[in-house]
């Protein structure tokens, strides 16, 4: 396993804790907003291998909560760095090692805050909070995956929300100053089902640890 961080110290240290559980684990360094750290990413894992099984684009920037009445270009822009450019500039320098797999797999971590459904919906939680940054940057995850799934048929490209939109639970982390009720091991469920999925499995779809999600 290749274990992405952008501080090198904190993602060493998770990497480390894996191995000792019995995990092989070669840690990454990888600022997803620059385009020199993921080339240098890419050829430190072409050192361990000629293919990549599963590439799953973790990395989000949360914003910082402005109203959309209040928010620049430019607060729009720091989110989407991470959050939009970031997974299509990973994925696409990851193109090669993933199409060397038998069964290429890409797992998008999306938002229930990035599904229109969700944000219609004035009993969930997220409708209610007003800010465009991080909303819209997961909407915009959500298409960039559904066109990838399109464009790459032999792949399978998917996105979760670490949560349970159902009965409005997210999961706790330090974005969300561990506010959340699910734990960490709970919101990573649907990562592990679409990082596992057979040659067989869906490819373009979105959903959390119970199932579907509506777009």
């Amino acid at each position: 396993m290749f274990l992405g961080s952008r501080d090198e110290g904190r993602g060493q240290a998770a990497a480390d804790k894996l191995a000792a559980g019995g995990a092989n684990v070669v840690m990454v360094p990888l600022d997803v907003t620059s385009d020199e750290s993921v080339a240098d990413a890419v050829q430190l894992v072409r050192k361990h291998t000629d293919r990549l099984d599963v590439l799953i684009n973790n990395a989000g920037a949360p914003g910082n909560a402005v109203p959309p009445a209040d928010a620049t270009a430019e607060e729009i822009h720091s989110v989407y760095d991470t959050n939009v450019y970031g997974p299509v500039r990973v994925t696409h320098a990851f193109l090669p090692l993933l199409s060397a797999a038998d069964v290429p797999r890409v797992v998008m971590v999306s938002s229930g805050g990035g599904s229109f459904a969700v944000m219609a919906d004035p009993t969930q939680p997220v409708s209610k909070m007003h800010e465009l940054a991080y909303s819209s940057s997961k909407a915009a995850l959500n298409m960039i995956t559904v066109r990838y799934a399109q464009a790459l048929p032999n792949f399978k490209v998917n996105a979760i929300t670490p949560g349970e939109v159902v009965n409005r639970k997210y999961t706790a982390t330090d974005m969300n100053n561990h506010t959340g009720q699910l734990t960490v091991t709970e919101g990573t469920d649907p990562i592990i089902e679409l990082a596992t999925l057979g040659a067989d499995g869906p490819t373009g779809i979105f959903i959390d640890r119970l199932g579907p999600v509506g777009w």
